[in-house]
């Protein structure tokens, strides 16, 4: 039996209870959340019962819990990013420390992908300032995978070229996507500017749906030697970003 819960200590327990709730790919049952919770069965009724009278937890009509109605709320008053960016700032800040490297989140957006969060670059030389700024998807490491992971339809047409290095045909991009798509990680090495390399991987959610992708972008001087470890870097990063919004590849998604 826990003992009864009073000021923080219950506001600790009830932010447990919500979290469990949240986090899990689907509606939990009560004696689940007293079993994992460890709770006394009388302080996760009471608790529950605190959270749904507020709005945050909803019993359907099985008994179960889900987020509850103050979350579809906060969701329809605010831009679909917002929560995508609140939720990968852990995720931006621990790759742009590791890597000492610009680090960008980016969405697909009417055949484009737009760049919505940035951490600069612990660097003197650094990238430019890409946030809110529209970027051609084909010669970008983030559009490369969002075009692989089919987040944005790949183009038909030749593509315009911004350096040597970009590829212009759809037949060569494909072949390239195809590359992507096996690894996980994509690469732009000088294809968006000279002397611009970046390595870009996938965000997906439950059903393996890609709706972001995070690149690290830098220099040629420091980045075009260690493409591949900096791509498995982020496989990790973005994996584990993906399994807070319910990606596991573990049970069959894409």
């Amino acid at each position: 039996m826990s003992p009864p819960a009073t000021g923080t200590q219950a506001v600790d327990r009830a932010a447990e209870l919500l979290t469990y709730v949240v986090e899990s790919p689907q509606a939990r049952s009560f004696t689940d959340l007293a079993r994992e919770t460890g709770l006394a069965k009388s302080t996760a009724s009471r608790l529950l019962q605190a959270l749904e009278r507020h709005g945050l937890l909803l019993r359907d009509d099985a008994g179960l819990f889900r987020p509850g109605p103050l979350f579809s709320l906060y969701a329809l008053r605010h831009e679909p990013t917002d929560g995508l960016v609140d939720l990968a700032s852990k995720t931006l800040r621990r790759v742009a420390e590791e890597t000492g490297e610009t680090v960008n989140l980016a969405v697909p957006r009417a055949g484009l992908i737009v760049e919505v969060a940035q951490i600069d670059s612990a660097y003197l030389l650094g990238a430019t300032n890409w946030v809110g700024t529209d970027v051609p998807a084909h010669c970008s490491a983030q559009g490369k995978v969002l075009y692989a992971f089919d987040a944005l339809p790949v183009p038909d047409e030749p593509l315009e070229p911004l350096t040597p290095q970009t590829i212009t045909e759809p037949s060569a991009l494909r072949r390239e996507l195809r590359q992507v798509h096996r690894q996980g990680y994509a690469v732009s090495m000088e294809e968006l500017e000279p002397g611009l390399v970046a390595v870009a991987a996938p965000v997906r959610t439950r059903d393996g749906t890609t709706i972001a992708a995070i690149g690290v972008t830098g220099p040629a001087t420091r980045m075009a030697d260690r493409t591949a470890s900096l791509g498995q870097f982020l496989v990790t990063e973005t994996r584990r970003l993906s399994r807070q919004l319910g990606y596991r590849p573990d049970e069959g998604a894409a």
